[in-house]
């Protein structure tokens, strides 16, 4: 194993590390039972003080079977009242957000949760969560949204799609290789066009909304011709739709070519590379044969119908849905994967650094360029490490991609910026974290349904960011009375009692270096 899969594999290590930080399950709440009807039949619910949440709720028939890496069909309808005061299963995945993770393929279910007062006569605008996870963990029943909601007064759907090998797989026999993910969250958003109305949401107002990996689904969205007319409105949290494999930590996508040699070589580590039906022989192998056998990164495919290009080339290309986009990063993103690989073994010091940073960049010349930019000196390496990952993945892509998209489509930029955000890891890292990757989550959300453990400024932080999020889902406009104006030629840096409008950032990162770096 090379030594940049080593660190990669850390860093994704580390992603299931901060996700099983919201992994505990829901609180037991009193609720009475609400009961919604949709063309599959009666869904009964759940009453909560200010909210309803109907979950599970089957949006595509289970992919089992002849339906394994095929596109998504239409669930079968059911008799009777469909119980949906719980969670359906997770789509399969490794032990992560998900304890224990999962095995069970009939994952096709979304969560709805929408506030008090929201009814088919008085709908309510709806914004639609991807999550995050790499494309390989994640569920949609990991977020509680009851405080986006009744604050925002929007309607809120949480989305389940198809994860590593079972939602990515490429074969040449295989239509809709590498992409069935992605299918299946354009199979939701047709259900929420079609069904949202019975729950009080409104269908003619729809964004499209996710977090890292979710955030570059969200990109994907904007770049897939069979997106059109599903959603009006996008917000891209951590998942800048210039992506390059070669900057590992950020999403992206790979060409069908790659995703099919890939596969290859799924197919022959569990022993299909040379039966006659090679499609038929993978469907009958256990799932968690599958997942064991299935690489740590996991990517769509473009050159194919659903993705035609890659979306950073649609995007540079004025190819993609012309929607109003709010678009941000976190200023510290890379610290907590330099935290988990340093406390994996791998120390940063001014003696180690050239060879750190050589296991990402094997160009000499970059990574000579690099240790020049971000020199270490004493014990600052981890910090260090941590805006290279941080700066090359997520900052200045983000950058790049809001230069790209605003000159065709309105575009509000973020930076989530609290120095002291909850740390999303048990123990004490080696540095401070800062404002990493997804520590802006739980300003959004209740995850895992845990309340959230926020400092009294840090509250009123929540309150902000759900008051932008929300107006922005239900005008296409972050701005109202209550909060700072956001200027659309800035970008709104997000700390507590400091949300403040800058013309570039709040703290400087080196783009300028990472594009002239190529």
């Amino acid at each position: 194993m090379t030594t940049h899969r080593v660190l990669t594999t850390l860093g994704c290590a580390l992603a299931a590390v901060l996700a099983t930080a919201w992994s505990t399950a829901p609180p037991n709440r009193p609720a009475l039972p609400t009961t919604v009807r949709t063309h599959g039949g009666l869904l009964r619910g759940a009453d909560h003080d200010g909210y309803r949440t109907f979950q599970g709720i089957p949006y595509a028939a289970a992919p089992v079977g002849r339906l394994r890496w095929a596109p998504p069909h239409p669930a079968a309808g059911w008799s009777g009242v469909r119980d949906a005061t719980r969670p359906a299963s997770a789509c399969p995945q490794p032990p992560g957000e998900v304890p224990g993770g999962s095995t069970d393929e009939d994952c096709l279910h979304l969560n709805v949760t929408t506030p008090d007062g929201a009814t088919p006569a008085h709908p309510r605008p709806v914004v639609v969560w991807l999550h995050g996870g790499g494309f390989t963990t994640g569920a949609g029943s990991s977020y509680d949204a009851h405080r986006m909601a009744t604050r925002g007064n929007v309607v809120v759907v949480t989305v389940n799609y198809r994860l590593g090998a079972l939602g990515f797989l490429a074969h040449r026999e295989l239509p809709g290789s590498g992409t069935f993910g992605l299918a299946d969250q354009q199979a939701a958003l047709r259900w929420v066009r079609a069904e949202i109305g019975a729950f009080g949401g409104d269908r003619r107002n729809v964004t499209l909304a996710g977090e890292s990996a979710g955030g570059y689904s969200v990109c994907a969205q904007l770049a897939s011709p069979t997106a059109a007319g599903l959603f009006d409105k996008a917000v891209i949290q951590s998942g800048p739709c210039t992506g390059r494999p070669d900057r590992p930590f950020a999403p992206s996508s790979v060409p069908l070519s790659t995703a099919r040699a890939t596969g290859a070589d799924l197919a022959a580590t569990v022993g299909c590379g040379s039966a006659r039906d090679v499609l038929a022989c993978l469907r009958r192998v256990d799932v968690s044969r599958l997942l064991a056998a299935q690489d740590v990164d996991q990517h769509p495919a473009y050159a194919t119908p659903l993705l035609p290009s890659d979306p950073a080339a649609a995007i540079a290309a004025g190819h993609f849905h012309r929607v109003p986009v709010l678009l941000g990063h976190n200023h510290d993103e890379g610290n907590g994967w330099a935290a988990g690989i340093i406390q994996a073994g791998t120390p940063v010091t001014a003696h180690t650094w050239p060879d750190v940073v050589a296991a990402f960049f094997p160009s000499r010349r970059q990574a000579q360029a690099i240790v020049r930019a971000y020199p270490v000196h004493g014990s600052d390496g981890g910090p260090v490490f941590g805006a290279v990952i941080g700066d090359a993945n997520f900052a200045c892509p983000t950058a790049r991609t809001g230069g790209l998209l605003s000159a065709h489509a309105p575009v509000w930029r973020y930076e989530f910026a609290d120095e002291h955000a909850p740390p999303l890891t048990p123990g004490p890292p080696p540095f401070p974290l800062g404002a990493p990757h997804a520590s802006e989550l739980p300003y959004l959300f209740d995850l895992g349904g845990r309340p959230r453990r926020l400092t009294a400024a840090q509250h009123r932080l929540a309150d902000t960011l759900i008051d932008y999020w929300t107006r922005f889902a239900g005008t296409a406009d972050p701005n109202g009375p209550s909060s700072p104006h956001w200027p659309r030629q800035t970008v709104l840096s997000l700390a507590p009692d400091h949300t403040v409008p800058t013309r570039t950032v709040a703290r400087r990162h080196h783009c300028a270096f990472w594009n002239g770096l190529g």
